[in-house]
């Protein structure tokens, strides 16, 4: 319990420091301070930084996380045959919600690039 109030009170503490940062003003903002448009060049530069090292460490993690989860599907089936099947299902939904995962940052990278086209409109 004393763990839990010490985190509570440490991120209060740091959304309370945080709090002047998000109150900069809008002619302070250094993407509307060019005219020429080179801060938002400079800012697209890190955001695509951001994107190719978001989505490999999602590929990454994802495909750790599958191949243990495979692992421990065949292991549980050679110890369990009878149960192959409900194994099996509960693998594949496993897998299906992993991939989603990466999927998702995958539509974040296009939604931050502007290349996602959108429905309806």
């Amino acid at each position: 319990m004393k763990k839990l109030a010490l985190y509570s009170l440490v991120i209060v503490a740091v959304l309370v420091v945080a709090a002047p940062v998000f109150a900069e003003s809008a002619e302070a903002s250094p993407l509307k301070a060019d005219p020429n448009g080179a801060a938002k060049a400079e800012f697209g530069k890190y955001v695509a930084l951001a994107m190719g090292f978001g989505l490999a460490f999602a590929a990454a993690f994802g495909a750790l996380g599958q191949a243990k989860a495979i692992a421990a599907a065949v292991e549980s089936i050679a110890r369990q045959p009878e149960k192959a099947g409900d194994i099996r299902g509960a693998l594949i939904i496993g897998l299906a919600l992993i991939e989603t995962l990466v999927i998702y940052v995958l539509l974040i990278c296009f939604f931050l690039n502007g290349k996602l086209p959108t429905f309806g409109g």
